[in-house]
């Protein structure tokens, strides 16, 4: 078992990927890969060992993540637009001994105190017009003579990825060879999936689990081409859609959102999109209500989390819900969970996650471990939702989100739902903050829509009209934009900031 044979069984001639105009086939990357292993190991790079990746959405990210875990090494992809200190921290976390950059993070590497990461005994560059003192050329180590891969434990770890998650602060979330190959499998038993011959448009990063895994990993796995982009803009995104025949289109909600709001477009620039998949974040109701009835569009939305590997529920295969997330993939178990146990249908819970796709824990991080997994394999995933009688998921937020109104629940996202239907809304984010009498209260971030002029009165008036009183907002400021991480999840600690 290792990761990195989903890549060895398929046609030599056929497409894997096709980056800035491009085509690599499956006979190149693998040829690729098996010259950079040897180059890796001609560095030192040995089983176990930690190997950063500050790389875009580029051949040069999937040929060494190939490399490394093929050898029995750990890939540590991280954000290449980070800034230096944090780069030094994550880097220091996980005692990285190579790392690999491009010329899109060259700078910020120039900034890294190389004294706070003293494990980093080789840097490579992709870049060849500007490698630097001590630095490797990647293109160098390519011409090294190629290395087999190693056969991995199931237990092996392959892969850490830096996530907030269930536990606050960012950590790196052990994901090993047997949690990525089981989600992918699980995935994969879901009728209508990704299959060969499809092309997956992949702007989703690859240092974030759902494009990592469910984009570039199963895509290869199947034998299907992906289509590596590194920044997402809707113009250039419909553009590529149409030019290089895109069958599968996953994505986050900021990315339906954007197509959503783009006038110019009549439909026909998804004609041959066959599946439209939405994660990372909740897909507000009415963006998937207007994709189908603008554009003929039917989103599919999953749940997952990188502690998870990262897919948990799937709407493939069933009726779309709108609201929805779908149901469990076989092979993972789900329960809903509150102070007293199992929840009926229809009742609240904290969603609870066992399977072989669920993490090892953090690295060399056992009290975070601890909080979030069981002893009997449970792991405790911080998210609220409730079940149907059909067996269909429907999230309701963070438990960590949870605003209590004199004593009364309120989950910011059943807030934000309401205001997002108003048409004068583009973007909504709800926080709880202190109050005197009620303990705490809701506040409202609100994006307009271009051109529009609405009042705080007339929102909180429409909330009263769909809403318990305590649950509208007494307060609702206007902003230009509200943040987002990378995936187009809305950071909404940094709203309480």
């Amino acid at each position: 078992m290792n990761l990195a044979s989903i890549i060895d069984e398929h046609d030599g001639e056929s497409v894997a990927l096709i980056h800035r105009g491009r085509s690599t086939s499956f006979g190149e990357l693998r040829d690729q890969v098996d010259h950079l292993r040897g180059g890796l190991a001609s560095l030192g790079v040995v089983r176990g060992d930690r190997v950063a990746l500050l790389c875009s959405n580029s051949v040069n990210f999937v040929v060494s993540y190939y490399a490394i875990v093929g050898l029995g090494a750990v890939a540590v992809p991280l954000n290449p637009l980070s800034p230096a200190l944090e780069l030094e921290s994550e880097i220091a976390d996980v005692e990285a001994s190579v790392v690999i950059i491009e010329k899109l993070s060259a700078g910020t590497w120039s900034g890294v105190d190389r004294s706070a990461v003293p494990s980093v005994s080789a840097v490579i560059t992709c870049d060849p017009g500007s490698v630097a003192d001590g630095q490797v050329l990647l293109d160098d180590l390519l011409q090294v003579d190629a290395v087999d891969r190693v056969e991995s434990e199931p237990d092996d770890l392959c892969t850490l990825i830096f996530t907030s998650g269930t536990a606050g602060a960012p950590r790196a979330a052990m994901l090993t060879h047997d949690n990525l190959l089981s989600n992918i499998e699980q995935s994969l038993s879901v009728t209508d999936q990704i299959a060969a011959g499809d092309v997956i448009y992949t702007v989703l990063p690859l240092f974030h689990i759902f494009g990592l895994n469910m984009a570039l990993n199963l895509g290869l796995s199947v034998g299907a081409t992906v289509l590596l982009v590194q920044r997402f803009d809707p113009v250039t995104a419909i553009d590529t859609i149409a030019e290089r025949g895109v069958t599968v289109l996953p994505g986050s909600p900021s990315m339906w959102m954007a197509f959503d709001s783009f006038d110019q477009l009549d439909g026909s620039e998804f004609s041959g999109v066959r599946l439209a998949l939405s994660g990372a974040a909740k897909l507000p109701i009415a963006t998937a209500r207007l994709m189908r009835d603008r554009f003929g569009i039917e989103i599919y939305e999953g749940y997952g989390l990188t502690e998870a590997a990262p897919t948990v529920t799937s709407s493939l295969g069933s009726p779309v819900r709108f609201g929805s997330v779908g149901r469990v993939l076989d092979g993972v178990e789900v329960r809903l969970v509150n102070a007293d146990g199992d929840i009926p249908a229809g009742d609240v819970g904290e969603i609870w996650v066992r399977g072989p796709n669920v993490f090892a824990g953090y690295f060399r991080d056992e009290e975070a471990t601890a909080a979030v997994l069981t002893g009997d394999g449970w792991l405790r995933t911080g998210d609220m939702a409730t079940v149907d009688d059909d067996g269909y998921i429907w999230l309701v937020d963070r438990a960590k989100d949870l605003v209590i109104v004199s004593g009364f629940n309120v989950f910011p996202v059943e807030v934000e739902d309401v205001l997002a239907t108003h048409p004068d809304v583009a973007e909504v984010g709800v926080v709880g903050v202190p109050h005197p009498h009620t303990g705490e209260a809701v506040k409202a971030f609100i994006v307009t829509k271009d051109g529009v002029d609405v009042d705080e009165e007339t929102l909180i008036e429409y909330c009263l009209d769909h809403l318990a009183r305590y649950k509208c907002p007494n307060k609702i400021l206007f902003v230009d934009e509200l943040p987002r991480n990378t995936t187009g999840k809305l950071l909404r600690r940094q709203l309480i900031d």
